[in-house]
């Protein structure tokens, strides 16, 4: 694996509970190349906040339209959020108004701008630089499965890869194991969804995994499925299969 020389901290995991939540988090914290952290903390399927150099970031905030509720008022207000798509476990009005402020940065695949009413539209392929050290790549996520692409039409929804830093951080969005995840290129943290019929079976989140190569993998957007079989699968490379509560 040709990874850029990025210093990822030893698997730190803390059960945290964020001012005025009701709930606890698990949060994992790494090094930039240049030093500087990043904690990913684990909210619930496919809602996460991503900290890093006094910014805040959140991908898919949902409140309670996807159990458990989740208020979003305690949270920090949001620098940037990003969004994949357009359902209802991925895009909530009411999460993004509770997070947004004066400059908050949006950026969603074409549907989700169209309804929302504001923020960056990004197709799949399109590639913005958000601020100093920060890098947005939008990338395609569909199903391949016959009778599943209805769910996430090709050309649709987004991936996005996030580099904070030099950090890579893949955020798959809804979608199987395509190929253009070959065309990915040192990734060093990953989130693959695994949970058929709308996105992987761990079969195919493990066939997905050796093609990125990413140092650090989150299986997330799980639901019931067993995903410590996707760490089985994977016991025989370097991969740190890191489960956490993205049910």
């Amino acid at each position: 694996m040709n990874h850029s020389p990025i210093l990822l901290a030893l698997a730190m995991t803390t059960t945290i509970a964020a001012s005025g939540l009701a709930a606890e988090f698990q949060t994992d914290s790494f090094k930039t190349k240049g030093g500087k952290d990043v904690v990913i903390t684990a909210i619930k399927h496919a809602s996460l906040r991503i900290q890093f150099d006094g910014l805040e970031i959140q991908v898919d905030p949902v409140g309670k339209d996807c159990k458990p509720a989740t208020d979003y008022t305690a949270f920090p207000k949001a620098d940037i959020i990003l969004v994949t798509h357009e359902h209802f476990d991925h895009f909530d009005r009411d999460a993004i108004a509770a997070l947004r402020k004066a400059g908050t940065k949006i950026y969603a695949n074409k549907a989700v701008q169209g309804k929302l009413g504001s923020g960056t539209a990004l197709a799949n392929g399109d590639s913005i630089a958000i601020a100093d050290g920060i890098t947005l790549d939008a990338v395609p996520a569909y199903n391949t499965t016959p009778g599943h692409t209805r769910f996430h039409p090709k050309g649709r929804d987004n991936g996005y890869v996030l580099t904070l830093d030099g950090l890579r951080i893949y955020i798959a969005g809804d979608t199987e194991d395509i190929p253009e995840m070959a065309q990915l290129a040192d990734v060093d943290i990953a989130f693959l969804p695994c949970n058929q019929p709308y996105t992987m079976t761990p079969e195919q989140a493990a066939r997905a995994a050796r093609t990125i190569k990413p140092k650090v993998l989150f299986p997330y957007h799980y639901s019931e499925t067993p995903v410590r079989r996707v760490a089985e699968l994977l016991a025989d490379t370097s991969i740190d299969v890191r489960i956490r509560n993205y049910q």
